[in-house]
């Protein structure tokens, strides 16, 4: 298990990237716009800085949805390696088994 504290701050960081998803949209077209002035494109980019910085996508983690563990995750079923393999061998993943040659 990972500790509940990294779990809970994972899930804050995704309840802050859904509280900002739009204003940080609104403000990456103002930057990447062709036809917005220098100033404009200055003054996006300096409200995109204020905001907070969990609220960027790139800090999100993906963890175990059983476990909390935070490395080799599969995202397609949203478990880590170690509890894919026995929901597969249990046979609670549907059209998943153990490889044999």
């Amino acid at each position: 298990m990972a500790k509940k504290s990294m779990v809970n701050r994972d899930l804050k960081r995704a309840k802050l990237i859904k509280q900002h998803a739009g204003k940080r949209a609104d403000l990456r077209k103002i930057i990447a716009s062709t036809d917005a002035s220098y100033e404009d494109k200055m003054a996006a980019a300096a409200k995109l800085q204020k905001l907070p910085r969990d609220s960027s996508a790139s800090r999100l983690r993906t963890r175990c949805a059983l476990t909390g563990r935070p490395r080799a995750v599969y995202a397609k079923f949203g478990l880590g390696r170690s509890k894919l393999r026995e929901a597969t061998m249990r046979g609670d993943v549907p059209g998943l088994r153990k490889a044999s040659w």
